[in-house]
Formats: structure tokens, C-alpha cells, sequence
């Protein structure tokens, strides 16, 4: 290769006859030929800039998660078929050629050395440390190439430009350093070589935002709206990450505590204070029925568990914030451990390496499709999965055989939080109201409602006797306060439309004679507790998995859509009030068809709690008879 590329110096210099200028030719004919090379990484370049939205979407959606937001990266990396790697080959090229310019300087032709071997006076051949003279010039210059190439690409190269502004100072100092640096060890001509390939480099890139101009694939007003919305998280995030002294004294001394304990029959874990829902009326039957001992780990500092333990001396509560949780985890010691969070094993969160006896029980926190809504083999480490009904337990069956997990045990269980709604529902205070309430309840995720229609939707009830209450998600609302301010802002004077962002109370979903959504897990909540229709917007659909038709049963999100109520395209949002409309009239016939539908979907309702504890009691006592008789 090296003699390769000296011929083409030779070349070169036998065409001007000044070997200055030789070098001058040489690198411009490197960038020619390296043309294809420029503009393949200028069209991944863009590619990137271009899916940065969607990355941003990723780690806003997945905040705190790198392992999901790892696995997400990747799927989309692979569905774009971005290659990270292809900024490296400039460098790797650039190395190459550096590496034979200065092997032809060192050893430079006859006739280049008869010809004088100089440029404007400068000997091609000087080093700066041994030459002092004209020859000081050259790093200078070398190093203000790259300074200029350095601004160039922090404006003109569409990755640059998005790079932090840390970033782009600091590559400017280690760029203009390195140039400085080196032009005192090595011949002028190879910073001759180096000013050109800068100054070479900085047109090729003007010219390359020409003919394939960034701002005709990027979109860069929605590039700013994630930016900023990722910004103001991880500045939230900063904040309430900060933990104070006592919360890190209490971490300490239940960490100390929850080890201190031998022969832990029960273990539940709770995310945040919100997970305790779901765990209610299996804990509450347990306490009340049996003198076992709940030992209850959550990472939320400020969980309801801490209050409700004081109230049962059997039902003991541990503050373990994340980090320290997976060496909890990994030496976990209890009979049965209870979680609703998904994926244990797949990534940091492992199964305990002291005991491999231990059952590990998953409960959903949804009754819709556990294999369209969560990710690829989320559960396949759990010993058993709590059912809510036969459509579960048939996808749960399925994916037992795909997966071959043929010793994993499915509890026809219910659902405990619909339980407690229906019962909620059944004591709440009905609010007569003269007007028919149209409840917008949109879910969270990419493309929802609020993000592709909400206006136009809002539209379609002018001129209606609706009052229309927009209740987006909690977490939308965390990370768009802005938005929904000035939504509010906008309808302020308008007493149909109420935009709902306090979620204290339930009234608003009880009271409600319709719900409007799109993919959102209330979808089923609220229909099966009121017994009333729901209108779905066609936005995209939600899939965490990907592969989920690797199993025949169709997903509830999927069918029940049109037994629920009715179906609205995007493109035909304008006529939702007239669907509305339409439903409201049949909206009598629905109670009894609701009723029917939610008892075929779920399991033991009203008493999926009791039928919950009683398995996992009888789990601790066959575990305990085993020990005995070994």
C-alpha cells in the first residue's frame, strides 16, 4: 500500500514538476477517488440526525432503563440499517494516507531532490525541531487548518452540529493540539499535506450539503421539541436523584435489616408507591387469614407501604433504591418473591445466586395482550405468571411451547385492581349531569392522540351539546407540562372542553358516559367497570414486541376494539362526533354485552384476591413440608 501511494506521489510530481504542489494534487486526488467513501458517510450522517428524534423518544420513554434503552437503540439501528461504525473509515483512510506521505517524504524520488525538494521556500524535507527558520511556519499553518476545519464541520457537518457544545470544544482543542504537536516532530510536507487535506475537506463538506442537503431528510422542529423535552427530564431527573442523607442512612439500615432476618417465607417488590395497587388484596388476605410475615422491598422513599406497616407488624417495608437492589436481588433468600416487573434475568435485575429453589411470581398490571404489550421473553424467567383470564392463559399457553418453558405454572387469577375499581364504582358517588361527558383518555407512547390528532379531534365536537374532558396520561403530562398549559390556555373560555391534569380522583373516569382513546391499557378498566362504550382512535399500534405473531393468539388490543364500541381512522377523526353519537344512542344495549364480555375475559371476579393468596400460601407451605421431610 505504502508504495502504492508513493508511485501516485511520483506521479504527481512528474505531472507539476514542484513537489509542493505534487503533495497539493496528491491529496486532492485522494479526496476524488475517496469521493464515494464522503458521501456514503455524509448519507449516514444525515441517517442519524435524521432517527435522533426517535432515539430521543426512546430515552425519554425508557428514562433511567439502559438496558431497554440499549435493546431499543439497536432495533431501531437495525431496522434503519444505520452503521455506528461508518464514521471511522475517514479516520482509518486518513491514518493510511498520512502513513505513505510521510514514508515518500522520507525517501523522496531523485528528481523531487534535484528539483529542489521545497515549497515557497520551505524545504519539504525540515523538521521544525531541527530546523528552525521559515520551517516554524509549518505547524502553525497545520494547526490553523485544523481550527478551521474544526469550525467548518461544527457548522456545516450535519453529525458535528447536533455534537453537545462540550463536545465541539473539545474536539477543536484536541485537534488543533495534535496538528501543533505533530507539526514540530514530522516533515513540512507532511503539514503541507495536512493544511490541504483541511482545507480540501472543509469545501468537499460545502459542497456535499449541496447536492445532499440535511434539511431535506431531518426534521428538525420535531429533532428540537425531543431535545428540549429529554432536556427538561434529565434536569427533573438530576434533581430528584439527588438523595438525601437520611434516605441513604435509611437504604443502609434496611439493607442491614432485610439480611439480618433468616428463613423469609414472602418477598413482594414494588418500583414506586403507584405498584401497591396491584399486590392489595393478595397482601391484605394474607395478613388477615395467615400470621405469615410480608417482607416488602420498594425503591420509592416516600412508598404508602411505610405508613400501612404500621398498622400490621407482620407486613415489614424496605427502602432499596435501585443501584443496591441488584445485589439484593442476587442474594435473595425467601420461599416465594412476588414482582410486576417484567424481564428479570434479561437485564440488570438477576434471580438470586443463593437460592435456586426460590418461585418467582409475575402479576400483570394490565388484562390486555402480555405478549403484543410487553417485550420479547419479558417473563420467561418467572417460575409462574398470574392469569387475568383465558385470552392471557392462551397466549401464556402458546408461548410455554414456543419457548419451551414447559415447567412454568399459569394461575388462573383475575385481576385484584378491577376488583377494587368495580367495588369503588359501586360506592362512588354518580354526579348527575345534564350534558352527555365525553372522557379523552389518550395512553403513552409515540404517535398517541395528543401527538397526532388531539386538535382536530376537539374540532369535531363544535357545535355539540358534549362537555369533552381530556385526561392525557400522568407521564405525558410530567414531560409536556408546557403543552398542556397552553391547551388549556387555548380552551380556556370554552366550558365544553376541560383539559384534566390532576389525576387525585376517579370521578372523572366514573362519570364519564364514553371514553375516546387509542391503545391505552384504561381502555379495559374503565369498560369493564362502567359497562359503556369506548371510541379508539386508529393511531399506530403499540407493540414492545415485535415478534408477538410467533404465537396464533390473536391479542385482545386487536379484537376487542369492535366489540368495546367502535373504531375511528386517523384521517376520519372530523366525523368522531357523529360515531359518538351513534354509540351513546346504543349505549343501553352495551351494559349488558360489557358484562358479558368481562366476565368471558376475566378470571374469579370479585374474589381474584383471595383465589392469589391462597396460591401463594400454599406455595410457602409445600415448600416448608419439603424442607421437613429432607
Amino acid at each position: 500500500m505504502i508504495d502504492i501511494l508513493k508511485s501516485i506521489m511520483d506521479f504527481c510530481f512528474h505531472l507539476v514538476g514542484n513537489y509542493g504542489v505534487a503533495i497539493i494534487l496528491f491529496t486532492l486526488l485522494s479526496k476524488l477517488i475517496l469521493l464515494p467513501i464522503s458521501i456514503w458517510v455524509q448519507k449516514n450522517s444525515i441517517k442519524m440526525v435524521k432517527m435522533q428524534p426517535a432515539i430521543n423518544d426512546i430515552h425519554i420513554r425508557y428514562f433511567g432503563n439502559k438496558d431497554a434503552i440499549a435493546e431499543e437503540e439497536a432495533a431501531l439501528y437495525k431496522k434503519e440499517k444505520y452503521n455506528a461504525f461508518a464514521s471511522l473509515i475517514p479516520l482509518i483512510v486518513q491514518i493510511v494516507l498520512l502513513l505513505g506521505v510521510v514514508e515518500a517524504i522520507k525517501s523522496p524520488s531523485e528528481a523531487a531532490l534535484n528539483s529542489g525538494f521545497s515549497f515557497l521556500g520551505i524545504n519539504l524535507g525540515w523538521v521544525t525541531v531541527e530546523n528552525w527558520g521559515l520551517s516554524i511556519l509549518s505547524p502553525i499553518i497545520a494547526g490553523l487548518s485544523a481550527l478551521a476545519l474544526c469550525i467548518g464541520q461544527n457548522k456545516m457537518n450535519v453529525l458535528q452540529a447536533e455534537q453537545s457544545k462540550f463536545n465541539k470544544i473539545s474536539m477543536l482543542i484536541f485537534s488543533v493540539g495534535l496538528s501543533l504537536y505533530l507539526g514540530f516532530f514530522v516533515q513540512a510536507g507532511v503539514a503541507l499535506y495536512w493544511t490541504a487535506s483541511n482545507l480540501f475537506a472543509i469545501l468537499q463538506q460545502y459542497l456535499l450539503n449541496i447536492f445532499i442537503n440535511p434539511k431535506k431528510y431531518v426534521d428538525y422542529k420535531e429533532l428540537e421539541r425531543t431535545r428540549k423535552e429529554l432536556k427538561e427530564i434529565t434536569e427533573q431527573a438530576k434533581s430528584t436523584a439527588r438523595r438525601t442523607p437520611e434516605q441513604i442512612k435509611k437504604e443502609h439500615a434496611d439493607y442491614k435489616r432485610f439480611f439480618s432476618i433468616a428463613n423469609k417465607k414472602l418477598v413482594f417488590y414494588s418500583e414506586s408507591s403507584g405498584f401497591y395497587k396491584y399486590y392489595k388484596g393478595i397482601i391484605e388476605y394474607i395478613l388477615k387469614h395467615t400470621n405469615i410475615t410480608i417482607h416488602y422491598i420498594t425503591s420509592d422513599y416516600n412508598d404508602q407501604i411505610f405508613d400501612l406497616a404500621k398498622e400490621n407488624s407482620h407486613l415489614k417495608p424496605y427502602y432499596i433504591a435501585e443501584k443496591k437492589l441488584i445485589t439484593l436481588m442476587m442474594k435473595m433468600d425467601a420461599d416465594v418473591v412476588v414482582m410486576t416487573m417484567p424481564d428479570i434475568e434479561n437485564f440488570h435485575i438477576k434471580r438470586s445466586i443463593v437460592r435456586k429453589d426460590i418461585e418467582y411470581i409475575f402479576i400483570p398490571h394490565s388484562v390486555d395482550s402480555l405478549n403484543m404489550t410487553m417485550r420479547y421473553k419479558s417473563m420467561d424467567h418467572y417460575d409462574t405468571v398470574f392469569s387475568c383470564g383465558k385470552y392471557q392463559t392462551n397466549e401464556l399457553e402458546q408461548t410455554n411451547a414456543a419457548h419451551h418453558l414447559e415447567n412454568r405454572k399459569i394461575v388462573h387469577w383475575g385481576y385484584g385492581l378491577l376488583d377494587d375499581m368495580l367495588d369503588e364504582y359501586k360506592k362512588s358517588k354518580k354526579e348527575k349531569h345534564t350534558k352527555k361527558e365525553i372522557l379523552i383518555a389518550p395512553s403513552w407512547q409515540k404517535d398517541n392522540i395528543v401527538d397526532l390528532c388531539l386538535d382536530k379531534l376537539l374540532d369535531s365536537f363544535k357545535g355539540t351539546d358534549y362537555k369533552v374532558i381530556v385526561r392525557p396520561h400522568p407521564q405525558q403530562v410530567r414531560h409536556a407540562k408546557a403543552q398542556f398549559e397552553k391547551l388549556k390556555e387555548r380552551y380556556k373560555d370554552n366550558p365544553n372542553i376541560v383539559i384534566q391534569t390532576d389525576f387525585s380522583s376517579n370521578n372523572t373516569v366514573w362519570n364519564a358516559d364514553l371514553m375516546i382513546t387509542d391503545w391505552s391499557g384504561i381502555t379495559y378498566e374503565y369498560a369493564f367497570t362502567t359497562k359503556r362504550p369506548v371510541v379508539f382512535i386508529d393511531t399506530p399500534m403499540k407493540i414492545m414486541n415485535p415478534n408477538y405473531q410467533e404465537i396464533k393468539e390473536e391479542p385482545i388490543n386487536i379484537w376487542a376494539r369492535e366489540e368495546l364500541g367502535a373504531v375511528v381512522k386517523v384521517k376520519d377523526v372530523k366525523n368522531t362526533a357523529k360515531v359518538v353519537a351513534g354509540l351513546l344512542k346504543k349505549s343501553p344495549s352495551y351494559k349488558k354485552k360489557l358484562d358479558g364480555l368481562t366476565k368471558d375475559c376475566i378470571y374469579n371476579l370479585g374474589h381474584s384476591s383471595e383465589v392469589g393468596a391462597k396460591y401463594i400460601i400454599d406455595s410457602i407451605q409445600t415448600k416448608i413440608k419439603e424442607r421437613k421431610n429432607h
